[in-house]
């Protein structure tokens, strides 16, 4: 059948191109979704300084391009559209696209997960011109500086413990007047020399300027909720730390996922509780979501997947 596959890959971030590579050097042919961020996260990433290989650094875009064309080079076919259904219920499984049918003998599922942000447009203009939903891969580049960051719970302390590693002042910007975080983080982060906090407020716009073509980071205004008065804080970076949530909408009812929505995996495995269906990055990873872990997990798919379709075939 035309539209029929060995193997659908869904998501086209490190983990899902990394899958199609060893998928496609297994010749298995995969189908790439890519989706309409194709790249994932590391294409609202400009520098990219931690992922080996590349020791003077680059673009995100510029990562995820030498990505796709590796992948291209052994035959998986990429197409940028969006998957709206599955079917995994029956083999081979369906996937959806609009008003086209794809059949699978097995899948990948690599869709990623987006970072909480604030939605303001000022926010969304300077993201990755010093603002951040990642301390660990950004924070080296405020050796120095000031950074804020936006948040209470765990994820916050931890990112703000992370940058006092580089950033000579770690302002924490609060909505409420206490923190969620767990007791151990909490007072990791308040016994901090370097971290202060902004209590019962919010951030109403991102402020920057642009100087010949290049974007920077000149401070954030801040809204106080219980007094509405509004007021400015200088800084260089802006960090969002209000947690992420994995892109599974389209699965769910399909396949198992925690209580936030992180697709379920076998221990030491990629595969799910359906036969034939395999996850990897940041869809299935709360924990580390770095380009290098999910590209592991993607090359672990891809011998899954590559593993199962051997042992049907047997």
């Amino acid at each position: 059948m035309e539209n029929r596959y060995k193997v659908i890959i869904i998501g086209s971030g490190p983990a899902g191109l990394t899958a199609a590579l060893y998928t496609g050097r297994a010749n298995l042919q995969p189908l790439v979704f890519e989706g309409i961020q194709p790249g994932g996260q590391l294409t609202i990433t400009t520098e990219v300084e931690n992922y080996p290989g590349f020791p003077e650094g680059l673009q995100g875009p510029e990562l995820m391009e030498l990505f796709r064309k590796q992948a291209q080079r052994f035959n998986a076919k990429t197409i940028f559209r969006d998957v709206t259904g599955v079917e995994f219920s029956r083999r081979p499984f369906r996937i959806y696209s609009d008003a086209s049918e794809y059949l699978a003998d097995s899948v990948i599922i690599s869709t990623g997960a987006s970072a909480k942000l604030l939605g303001l447009e000022s926010e969304k203009k300077y993201m990755g011109h010093g603002v951040s939903a990642c301390a660990t891969c950004d924070g080296f580049f405020y050796k120095g500086l000031e950074v804020v960051v936006v948040g209470g719970g765990d994820t916050a302390m931890e990112e703000a413990t992370f940058l006092t590693k580089f950033a000579s002042k770690v302002v924490v910007v609060h909505r409420r007047d206490e923190l969620r975080a767990s007791k151990i983080m909490r007072d990791r982060a308040t016994k901090n020399p370097k971290i202060s906090f902004v209590w019962n407020s919010a951030v109403g716009e991102v402020l920057g300027k642009e100087e010949n073509g290049k974007k920077s980071l000149t401070g954030v205004k801040l809204k106080n909720l219980k007094t509405g008065e509004v007021s400015t804080l200088r800084t260089d970076g802006l960090f969002m730390a209000i947690g992420h949530e994995p892109n599974t909408q389209v699965f769910k009812g399909q396949i198992d996922m925690d209580e936030r929505g992180y697709i379920i995996t076998k221990p030491r495995s990629t595969a799910t509780n359906v036969p034939g269906v395999f996850a990897a990055g940041d869809v299935a990873d709360p924990t580390y979501r770095q380009a290098i872990t999910a590209a592991g997990m993607g090359c672990m798919a891809a011998i899954d997947a590559e593993r199962f379709l051997e042992s049907q075939h047997d």
